[in-house]
């Protein structure tokens, strides 16, 4: 009987350890680094891209705030800054900065 026991702690130990390193991988995959903010790209199915604050200053990605803007208004259901273009372009944009 005690071993069945010491099977089941085993194993609870073992799934507390696999849970929390699924929430850790969660909240770290919300979490945007300093200085940085998300953005969510695409057409149909939308990436997610951290991005410099420093490219606010940018005139062309101010271009791409002003269709999201138009697309969107200010009350998205994403919930996030949602910019209505396709990903390759927003990549060839944001590379020349």
């Amino acid at each position: 009987m005690a071993f069945g026991l010491r099977g089941i702690v085993n194993s609870k130990k073992a799934l507390r350890r696999t849970l929390s390193g699924i929430k850790e991988a969660v909240l770290k995959s919300k979490t945007v680094p300093r200085g940085y903010f998300a953005v969510y790209v695409g057409e149909d199915q939308k990436k997610r891209y951290e991005v410099p604050v420093s490219y606010l200053n940018e005139p062309a990605f101010q271009e791409l705030l002003g269709l999201a803007e138009e697309e969107y208004g200010f009350e998205h259901p994403m919930g996030g800054l949602t910019i209505p273009c396709r990903e390759d372009i927003f990549i060839d944009i944001i590379s020349r900065f």
